[in-house]
């Protein structure tokens, strides 16, 4: 069963996946949740943990800086050190 809840992690867009993770995080830190649901909605947490994580990549991949020459004119792009 958690294959096929967590299934549809994978098709949600970051905004969407971040908003669930922040609230199963306030859910688990309230500590009123039975302990078979804090298990079950951690597991989800961690499919969308691992999303955000995968979308973060991607974005990470796509943004670069753009490369000046002395006079200040663009000569290219090159990947954005995020390190």
């Amino acid at each position: 069963m958690a294959d096929s809840a967590n299934a549809d992690v994978k098709k949600l867009p970051f905004e969407r996946a971040i908003e669930e993770l922040e609230s199963i995080v306030k859910r688990l830190e309230e500590g009123k949740v039975p302990l078979e649901e804090s298990v079950a909605i951690y597991e989800r947490g961690e499919a969308l943990k691992r999303r955000c994580e995968e979308l973060l990549r991607q974005a990470e991949e796509r943004v670069e800086k753009i490369t000046l020459d002395k006079s200040g004119k663009p000569t290219g792009t090159e990947p954005l050190d995020v390190g």
